[in-house]
């Protein structure tokens, strides 16, 4: 019986959160009752419209009674494949919530087709509202602004070595390829002890079909967002990520359609790249950062493009904000400055371009987002080169930050936000370290990533690199 009550209070839920119709009611308690192994009893509707439990509370209740009735294993992956599965089944087939967001997209704008798509995410619990709500985020004052700290209770750390094997590995017949291609859609999820071990439940995801660059990819929101509406484009194609022109035109491509949000790319290679290298994406979201803020240090004009406003921020990493209303000499002058700094070395700063087979060691992490001006592209230089004093990285935080930070500092981080881990907690709590000593370090993760240092010696080295362009 006590079943049979909290799945017409989920049935309840999905109608007020207009998940299902009125009358979807008989047929999803039904698909509810017997993916719990249940045969009834008769439905108890009488359930308040706005009362009782959490859907969180709800849902936990739900997926160990699944377990308890023998239907999954009794860890947390294996009731969160339960839950996930139930919100699946109460959901529209992705082709129906296609059609319905691109009706809104041209009827009403896109803004208005991924509010109602954003939302959807978050009350078909694909975003995690509640795991993200324990996060631990906060304003630190420091010398480049005030930076982003948020202490990241939802997802583990990862480790840079880790990270670089991830990205060469080779799929092989692994299904889905990763946790960014478009087939996790309704894939039901896997335990730790399955071939190729754990893989997370993903039967409430739905992936918006959208073009960019004349290539289809998918649109989908991120479920342990770091920021407000924190969304993901990945190509259809698991093919690893790349820093060219394509893809730099194709974060243009993403800011027509959506030009109510910033999108960027991770740089490309390992150390500098982000957590997933195996997958050509980018991230996006509604949200200004700290570097989107910054002034210009210097203001200069391009060879060739006059037409292009060039600045150097004032910003822990070397970042050239470049601005105009043309798209594609816009895109003209990012491949300009991106094909120099591609080839650059100055060893005098630790800058090497490539390995003596080839190897290249400099890439960008481009980022771009609509302004009154046009278009904006903000191109982060990056290089992964190694020594033996900084096995992990030259431009990596540094032994000595440590114990904020050791994972790459990707897009995220780039522009100002840091991700740190959950130890970090128990420092704060501890007293071993206080919130304004944590921004200090992270200002400083942030300068050993920048290639050009704010010393004597890199603003040499910058103005080098600068004459060049």
């Amino acid at each position: 019986m006590a079943v049979a009550q909290d799945v017409a209070a989920l049935v309840a839920y999905a109608q007020r959160h207009d998940i299902i119709g009125h009358d979807d009611a008989v047929w999803a308690y039904n698909r509810l009752l017997h993916a719990l192994g249940e045969a009834g009893p008769q439905p108890v509707w009488k359930v308040p419209t706005d009362a009782g439990d959490s859907i969180e509370v709800l849902m936990d209740r739900l997926g160990r009674a699944s377990v308890a009735a023998g239907l999954e294993e009794d860890t947390p992956s294996g009731r969160d494949r339960v839950e996930t599965e139930l919100m699946g089944l109460l959901m529209e087939r992705p082709s129906r919530i296609n059609s319905h967001f691109h009706v809104l997209a041209q009827a009403n704008g896109s803004q208005a087709a991924t509010d109602w798509f954003y939302r959807l995410c978050c009350d078909v619990r694909y975003v995690r509202e509640a795991a993200i709500a324990r996060n631990v985020s906060w304003q630190a004052p420091t010398d480049w602004g005030e930076l982003e700290i948020t202490i990241n209770l939802s997802k583990p750390e990862k480790d840079p070595v880790a990270i670089a094997a991830a990205g060469a590995a080779s799929t092989g017949s692994q299904y889905p390829a990763c946790q960014l291609c478009v087939e996790n859609e309704g894939y039901y999820g896997r335990g730790a002890g399955a071939a190729f071990g754990a893989h997370p439940a993903r039967q409430n995801l739905r992936v918006v079909p959208i073009d960019l660059g004349g290539e289809p990819w998918g649109f989908q929101y991120s479920p342990y967002a770091y920021f407000e509406e924190h969304c993901i484009a990945m190509s259809v194609v698991h093919r690893p990520m790349v820093v060219n022109r394509a893809n730099m035109g194709r974060l243009l491509d993403f800011v027509d359609l959506f030009p109510h949000y910033f999108v960027g790319s991770n740089a490309d290679l390992p150390i500098v790249g982000g957590s997933i290298l195996s997958h050509d994406h980018f991230q996006a979201g509604r949200h200004e950062f700290a570097m989107m803020r910054a002034d210009a240090a210097r203001e200069m004009t391009l060879a060739g493009f006059a037409d292009v406003a060039c600045a150097v921020l004032r910003w822990p990493l070397t970042v050239l904000r470049l601005q105009g209303p043309d798209r594609t000499r816009l895109l003209d002058a990012a491949c300009h400055v991106f094909d120099i700094w591609r080839e650059w070395s100055d060893e005098a700063v630790g800058i090497v371009a490539r390995e003596e087979d080839g190897t290249p060691h400099n890439t960008v992490t481009p980022i771009a987002r609509r302004v009154e001006e046009g278009y904006e592209l903000y191109l982060a230089l990056r290089c992964n080169v190694t020594t033996a004093a900084h096995p992990l990285g030259v431009f990596h935080p540094h032994e000595d930050k440590w114990q904020v930070k050791k994972e790459n500092i990707g897009l995220i981080e780039v522009m100002g936000m840091a991700i740190l881990p959950p130890r970090l907690l128990d420092a704060l709590e501890g007293g071993t370290l206080t919130r304004e000593e944590i921004g200090r370090v992270f200002a400083g993760v942030l300068c050993d990533a920048g290639v050009f240092k704010w010393d004597e010696a890199g603003r040499a080295a910058l103005g080098r690199f600068l004459a060049c362009l």
